[in-house]
């Protein structure tokens, strides 16, 4: 397994990260437990969870289940420290987080939130705390596709600041070592490092956004961004909700698949989606590779990945998603990817 270091700091982190949204939904706590041991093994360093996991679906009931399953682990089997453990504040307008009523980030919600998060990861410390998504709002739910005019860029600015300082005392007190951002735009972080810059304050170190060969919005400005400012990106979905892996070709649903509970997988699955999956099924046969680990692997090779987040609902999908780790994809699968992204820039 390769570590790579986020942002300025001398955090390491593996290159492939557990993922863990369905552990207390569509996954059993025995079951999480046995996904953490299993990536522990192969050299997984990195977990990370939300407060308001699992999904699928979000519900009040079962919000921070997930977080309590990986503190029960680590609470049984011990080597808390040998770990790092990202989780992430519910931004605005999620009402599935208990007595929050999708309250925005604030000082406040900051402060209650890594509190509870803390005592359901049965933990003294927050590796690396994020925002999941911005109180403004993100294009990263497919709700558009486009720029929307909304909000103000005082009053945007005014409450960074305030939400930075509060992560300045939190760092202070020991209860979160790092913090980043999740389903953020360019402009948001350009302002985030501005910010902590100029004001002395903890500066992102990581961004959380859907990556992979089907969603390559991150490409551009993103990447410029992340390659000047040292912020590592946190690549979530890089299978496209397990698209990548054909299984859903011909618009069938398999029993017991996410699309049972997503029919569209979050906007993810459209008629433009199923010619480009077939470009990267044939381009994984021809060169005798596993589509989901060539996808995995590809992901890993962009000059800008921090670490690549790999989800699973059984056993042998986790056992296929860390073989990725193993591979290593040729000038020739390179180019043959490449090309096929030229025709297929955005199929979701």
């Amino acid at each position: 397994m390769e570590y790579r270091k986020l942002g300025r700091t001398d955090l390491s982190v593996s290159a492939i990260c557990l993922g863990s949204m369905t552990w207390g939904s569509q996954n059993t706590t025995e079951e999480g437990h046995r996904q953490i041991a299993t990536a522990l093994d192969h050299g997984v360093n990195f977990i990370d969870t939300a407060e308001m996991y699992p999904t699928n679906p979000l519900s009040k009931e079962t919000q921070g289940a997930t977080e309590e399953v990986i503190g029960s682990y680590f609470a049984e089997n011990g080597g808390r420290e040998n770990v790092v453990i990202a989780t992430k504040i519910t931004g605005k307008g999620n009402g599935n987080v208990r007595d929050r009523n999708g309250a925005p980030i604030t000082p406040e919600t900051l402060r209650s939130a890594v509190e509870t998060s803390l005592a359901r990861l049965k933990t003294d410390y927050i590796d690396l705390y994020q925002m999941h998504w911005p109180n403004r709002g993100s294009y990263h739910f497919r709700r558009y596709w486009h720029f929307v005019p909304r909000g103000d860029a005082q009053k945007e600015r005014a409450n960074m600041l305030e939400c930075l300082n509060t992560l300045d005392e939190l760092v202070t007190e020991g209860k979160i070592l790092h913090w980043g951002t999740s389903n953020d735009t360019a402009w948001g972080m350009a302002q985030w490092t501005q910010l902590a810059d100029r004001n002395n304050l903890p500066r992102p170190i990581s961004i959380q956004n859907e990556y992979s060969l089907l969603c390559r919005l991150f490409d551009t400005d993103l990447a410029e961004l992340a390659h000047f400012e040292d912020i590592g990106l946190l690549a979530y979905s890089p299978l496209a909700a397990g698209i990548l892996s054909g299984k859903y070709q011909g618009n069938v649903t398999p029993k017991g698949s996410r699309r049972e509970l997503q029919p569209d997988l979050g906007g993810r699955l459209t008629e433009h989606t199923y010619p480009a999956v077939d470009a990267y099924l044939g381009i994984a046969q021809k060169h005798g590779l596993d589509v989901c680990q060539m996808a995995i692997a590809w992901a890993m090779t962009r000059p800008f990945m921090a670490s690549v987040i790999i989800g699973a609902t059984s056993q042998a999908q986790i056992d296929v998603a860390l073989g990725a780790a193993d591979v290593t994809l040729s000038d020739e699968v390179m180019a043959d990817i490449a090309a096929a992204h030229r025709r297929f820039p955005l199929p979701i």
